[in-house]
């Protein structure tokens, strides 16, 4: 395994700086992990513990990728779900004539219409806790379309949860029980699990990286999910909800490498890998591919060193991943940045620099 003193100070200086009060980086090329370590505390209570390799992280919008997208993976690689099927084939509810064709095609490239957030959990914090993602599914439902589907792309949190009921008509299953059978038990991933929306009695809060001091909540936030639509969800929805360790991540990131590039295929097609890692430009200057985003030219998180041939996603609670599948680099990036505010911002700044650290630090030569 590598090591390298300016990605170590680099990490160091993150917590000097107040980007973050943790972090953990784990850097893979190939098939081998070649740099994996971690800087400053799960919180900044005096006393409190230090980050470790297998601290908890909440990953927040990681769940879109390495949930609800690889579960619509396993559905087409099923047969169960076609990505141009339109809306009003895969749920069971009679849908108004702006939505029924909305396709699991467009929702996965952010360009199915539906606006990008709303604070739902104001409403849904009324109604008993059984009935609230059919109340929420109602909603969305029976709001306008910010947009004509297909016209331009914004990331949307509320197609994701569209997603999660797709996944369940398709599987008589919920999201959590069929990643559990398909994927997160069969990796043997010990430590990534979709969170209640009560602190855990195991493995208890010290294992966990804090996030938000919640104003709504009024609390610190920690071992349940900061989102605070997946909380009052019961936990979790398709667009957030999913907590895990740098090196689960790992696991199921190099699993997905593995498959792109035809080193197995035990799990997915490769050939239904391929295609979700394909940009799509269905709308213009959409960088998206399905479910997972590609670098912007000049104003990437990634930096300038990964390739067009990559892909990545950011976290809200300042996690990320990104793959480049032209050098066969993965660089998984969890911190805690929102701990105590969501208005630090300084990780948007920080994470380009890290990527270029990584790149001509560990790799050499900007990874060429």
């Amino acid at each position: 395994m590598a090591s390298s003193n300016r990605i170590r100070d680099l990490l160091t200086k993150g917590v000097m700086d107040g980007v973050y009060p943790g972090a953990a980086l784990l850097v893979a090329r190939g098939s081998k992990i070649i740099f994996f370590e971690e800087t400053g505390r799960v919180s900044l209570a005096p006393g409190a513990a230090y980050i470790a390799k297998d601290t908890i992280f909440d990953l927040a919008s990681l769940t879109k990728p390495l949930a609800t997208t690889l579960a619509l993976m396993k559905c087409v690689d099923d047969g169960l779900i076609e990505l141009d099927q339109p809306l009003e084939k895969l749920v069971p509810m009679a849908l108004p004539t702006d939505k029924a064709l909305i396709t699991p095609r467009l929702i996965l490239a952010h360009s199915g219409g539906f606006r990008d957030w709303e604070p739902f959990y104001l409403r849904l914090v009324e109604a008993v806790p059984e009935k609230r993602k059919e109340l929420l599914r109602q909603w969305i439902i029976k709001m306008p379309l910010d947009y004509r589907p297909g016209e331009k792309a914004l990331y949307s949190d509320l197609g994701f949860m569209i997603l999660e009921w797709v996944i369940e008509q398709a599987t008589a299953m919920v999201l959590p029980t069929f990643l559990s059978r398909c994927f997160y038990s069969p990796l043997g991933l010990k430590r990534t699990f979709f969170s209640d929306a009560l602190p855990p009695l195991y493995p208890g809060e010290d294992q966990f990286a804090a996030t938000e001091d919640c104003p709504w909540r009024k609390r610190i936030v920690r071992g349940y999910v900061h989102d605070e639509n997946a909380f009052a969800l019961g936990g979790y929805s398709g667009h957030a909800g999913l907590f895990g360790t740098a090196h689960d991540v790992y696991t199921l990131i190099d699993m997905l490498r593995a498959h792109f590039l035809r080193q197995r295929d035990d799990y997915l097609r490769p050939e239904t890998v391929k295609a979700f890692f394909t940009q799509q430009k269905i709308a213009p200057d959409s960088s998206w591919a399905l479910g997972w985003d590609t670098p912007t030219h000049g104003a990437s998180s990634s930096g300038k060193y990964f390739s067009e041939d990559s892909v990545g996603h950011l976290g809200f609670t300042g996690t990320s991943v990104w793959m480049d599948l032209k050098k066969d680099v993965i660089v998984v990036f969890l911190t805690n940045r929102i701990h105590p505010s969501r208005d630090n911002i300084k990780i948007r700044a920080f994470r380009p620099v890290l990527h270029d650290t990584v790149m001509e630090d560990v790799i050499g030569d900007g990874g060429d």
